[in-house]
């Protein structure tokens, strides 16, 4: 039997809105779930006009006709999803290729068990739906995995346009026969035509999900090695925030005993007025940031010198104690990030007296818990539960939180994000550390 190898134009347009639903909930979890059927529906209504109106065509306007229909598609992406145009334009190419190959498939399965290549009864329907149902299903679960990078991940012009160039070669090849039987890569007859079509477009999806893969891993290495260098940055700056507070705290050594000699030599009331006010701020320093941890009160202490600086208030309740379980670097980096993004915020704060950041650690039935606080005036976009870079250059910043949740997550912590009355909160939460099980700082 020669069979046709024109699909009907209703399974192909209802091919194309499967695909476009599988990348849009890859890309961003729908919230507002009402509005987003109706604009599903509304799109699937067009597209299926769409593709009937054009379905009688001459074969010279099939080429700007495939045009408009991706551009529905990458409409509907966009419009669903909120991701930028590269994004969607990627996502678009990925869905087109996963269409056609469906497409093109269900329709071989068709051919092959109905007698009629144009019986469309209800039968011919349900094998449609049955047939699309498990490859998107399918393919819905092999992208699964990929979920949350999606929604993180950044698309340069090169990806982009490599995965365009791949997206078109795989269109042209598979729909050669259509164009010329005269070329090594058509078919003559119904069968061949069917038969080359399907299995370029599955090697299609196949070479784009590689690409895809390909650059979820490219993402995460540069990620892993941006994290690790945050983690070394901290580091280093405990060091040198140690050596400077050493170093300080011999001159205020040398100074007691300065202080002292000066009272035992006089008995001048104002100077010994002056002298008990330097010593009570002597005393202050010395209390201060004594939380039982020293890697904690390096930091704390470096920090704290920075604020007084530059206005800010920073006061901290810390049990040091509790976080004997980490390793130095890993303080340094929660404590560092922390702070230094606690300070980025409030130094943007024209206002001193609003200028305010608190740190607390402190246990809670089997928990140990860490809270940075900060007064907020910005209106953050958060992605992935915490909030998005605001500096030009995304690929290489905002790593600070994402550090935090690495270590954290090494301990089998918890971190939590958010902004509520203009206060900005940084939750981190740790199991209790059983002695035995405790690590070695290093």
């Amino acid at each position: 039997m020669n069979i046709s190898p024109d699909i009907p134009r209703i399974f192909t347009a209802f091919s194309e809105w499967c695909a476009c639903i599988l990348y849009i909930f890859t890309l961003n979890t729908c919230k507002r779930r009402g509005i987003f059927i109706v604009k599903a529906v509304g799109v699937l209504v067009v597209q299926v006009i769409f593709f009937t109106l054009t379905g009688e065509l001459p074969l010279i306007f099939w080429v700007p006709c495939m045009i408009i229909a991706v551009g529905l598609m990458l409409f509907f992406i966009r419009w669903c999803s909120g991701v930028t145009m590269g994004i969607a334009a990627y996502s678009c190419v990925r869905a087109f290729v996963l269409a056609e190959m469906a497409a093109s498939l269900e329709w071989q399965i068709h051919c092959f068990f109905f007698q009629e290549e144009n019986d469309l009864s209800l039968m011919a329907y349900g094998l449609m739906f049955s047939v699309f149902g498990i490859v998107f299903l399918l393919m819905f679960f092999v992208e699964r995995r990929n979920i949350s990078i999606n929604r993180q991940l950044s698309i340069s012009d090169r990806e982009l346009w490599s995965a365009i160039l791949i997206g078109a070669v795989i269109f042209i090849i598979s729909n050669m026969s259509f164009v010329s039987i005269r070329t090594p890569f058509s078919g003559q007859y119904g069968v061949e035509i069917l038969s080359i079509r399907t299995m370029v477009d599955i090697g299609g999806v196949a070479i784009l999900y590689a690409h895809h893969v390909q650059r979820c891993e490219l993402h995460m290495r540069r990620e892993l090695e941006a994290m690790q260098n945050v983690l070394q940055n901290q580091y280093i700056q405990y060091q040198q925030s140690k050596q400077s507070i050493d170093t300080i705290n011999r001159k205020y050594h040398d100074l007691k005993h300065q202080i002292s000699i000066l009272r035992a030599e006089a008995d001048n009331e104002l100077r010994n007025g002056f002298l008990d006010t330097m010593e009570a701020e002597i005393k202050s320093y010395e209390i201060q940031n004594k939380t039982g941890n020293s890697v904690v009160d390096t930091v704390l202490a470096g920090k704290s010198l920075y604020c007084s600086k530059h206005g800010i208030t920073l006061t901290s309740v810390v049990d040091g104690a509790l976080l004997d379980f980490m390793s130095v670097m890993d303080i340094c980096s929660i404590f560092g990030n922390a702070l230094d993004n606690a300070i980025e915020y409030v130094e943007k704060i024209d206002d001193r007296e609003k200028r305010l950041i608190h740190v607390a650690v402190f246990s809670q039935k089997e928990f140990i818990l860490l809270r940075f606080e900060n007064y907020c005036e910005e209106a953050l976009v958060f992605q992935d539960g915490i909030p998005a870079t605001t500096k030009p250059d995304s690929d290489y910043h905002g790593y600070g939180l994402k550090s935090i949740r690495y270590v954290a997550g090494n301990y089998d912590g918890t971190v939590t994000v958010r902004l509520e009355n203009n206060w900005f909160e940084l939750k981190i939460m740790f199991p209790q550390q059983e002695q035995a099980d405790k690590k070695i700082p290093v």
